[in-house]
């Protein structure tokens, strides 16, 4: 019966701080369900739209609101079990230093453009259209540092092509470190 006492008393006193770290986190969802802005920089897991990737292709400035894709799990998962995506929504991989970077579509339901970005933010290559839920391995020639994903047919029917230069609003500086 002691063993039991005591280990009920434990669990109480779990149950009661589980209920209090919830009710924390609480405050920091808006009535929709998304997060509020956070001094944390928008991840996969932590969406918020204030990251931006601007594309100048000499005729229009384009605006994307980017999830980050920073930690390893976040590159891994990437936009997969997504049903749509705004035209105007993607997500950034950032990388620590450029290199070749190689995606395949498993388990990603909707085409995605895939625009790969050198360290001197400008476009060094893209893959149009890939198609979802493929093993097919994708990648450009040179080496980039970003991979931006959007909409399957967007960069074509907005005129993104290599050599256009990109900026960047709330994505944190690459660090080789």
């Amino acid at each position: 019966m002691g063993r039991f006492r005591v280990f009920s008393t434990l669990a109480a006193r779990l149950t009661a701080a589980a209920l209090a770290a919830s009710l924390v986190v609480l405050p920091a969802c808006k009535n929709n369900g998304q997060p509020s802005s956070s001094a944390s920089p928008p991840t996969a897991t932590n969406p918020a739209a204030a990251s931006t990737v601007t594309i100048d292709t000499s005729e229009q400035k384009l605006v994307f609101h980017v999830e980050l894709a920073i930690a390893p799990a976040e590159f891994q998962r990437g936009l997969m079990f997504r049903t749509q995506l705004a035209p105007d929504a993607g997500m950034l991989f950032v990388a620590r230093y450029p290199q070749k970077h190689t995606f395949w579509m498993k388990n990603t339901l909707i085409p995605l453009d895939m625009i790969f970005i050198g360290a001197d933010r400008r476009i060094v290559g893209i893959v149009e259209n890939a198609e979802p839920q493929t093993l097919t391995e994708r990648s450009v020639p040179a080496l980039s540092q970003y991979v931006l994903e959007i909409g399957g047919g967007v960069s074509g029917r907005m005129g993104i092509r290599a050599g256009q230069t990109v900026v960047f609003q709330g994505v944190p500086v690459a660090n080789p470190n």
